[in-house]
């Protein structure tokens, strides 16, 4: 297929840049999700993989981004989620866990047995948020939208910048499109820069950032998606719902 070599040759390129000038302890991730044509499904990471392997990257994570509205397909499941495709440059890389934890789903259980008996079982500050993340994506009436038809939310790419980078490092976002990584890392305390061909997302990028220095970009915070447990009130009402 023409089309999907000329795209994987256009992300080689991108992708040798980026490794380029990428720093020893740095990171990259990769967000894609899946090409469809004529009814068949291509996953975008797996054709790219070896884009990363042949430059010498280590891949330590394939991050599932769970989302929710989507659309409908009537002859295969509906796609709900794509992929985040952590790479290293080196085995001495920056990871920093404690700022992007999430709340234990039992906080206050503790050890039954052993030499660690009464003692809490998980870390008081919360737990490592797993390779699947459920965060809702940008739609009609999320406070974030612009008119950029598939932009980020920014508390995905906060995640990544939060775990990946210290104060005063440089994210750089190649696909900057409308500067959510470049908000993401300005509001974190680093610094930003990317990269756009299309003169109105620019301008929206540099709109945000401006804004977002200065306090008065509205975002929606990093937060799990409130799930209640199956014997609820909440969750046996939903079910009357669905059957009536």
């Amino acid at each position: 297929m023409l089309e999907i070599e000329v795209y994987k040759a256009q992300q080689r390129q991108v992708i040798e840049e980026c490794v380029r000038i990428l720093k020893p302890e740095g990171s990259i991730c990769w967000e894609v999700g899946n090409y469809v044509t004529d009814g068949e499904i291509i996953p975008l990471d797996i054709l790219l993989y070896e884009c990363f392997k042949d430059q010498g990257m280590k891949m330590r994570n394939r991050i599932v981004w769970h989302f929710g509205p989507g659309l409908h397909c009537k002859k295969r499941f509906s796609g709900r989620y794509e992929t985040i495709n952590w790479f290293t440059k080196s085995d001495e890389y920056v990871f920093n866990l404690d700022p992007i934890r999430v709340p234990q789903k039992y906080p206050g259980k503790r050890h039954f047995k052993g030499p660690n008996r009464g003692k809490l079982s998980g870390n008081p500050k919360g737990k490592n948020p797993s390779d699947v993340w459920n965060i809702p994506n940008v739609k009609a009436n999320h406070v974030e939208k612009t008119e950029h038809p598939c932009q980020f939310p920014v508390s995905l790419v906060q995640r990544l910048v939060l775990a990946m980078t210290n104060e005063d490092d440089l994210v750089l976002d190649p696909f900057m499109g409308i500067g959510t990584a470049v908000v993401a890392a300005v509001i974190n305390g680093r610094r930003g820069a990317g990269a756009e061909v299309v003169e109105r997302y620019y301008e929206l990028a540099v709109e945000r950032v401006k804004m977002a220095l200065v306090g008065e970009l509205r975002i929606r915070p990093d937060q799990p998606v409130y799930e209640p447990p199956p014997n609820s009130k909440l969750t046996m009402d939903l079910w009357e719902d669905q059957r009536s």
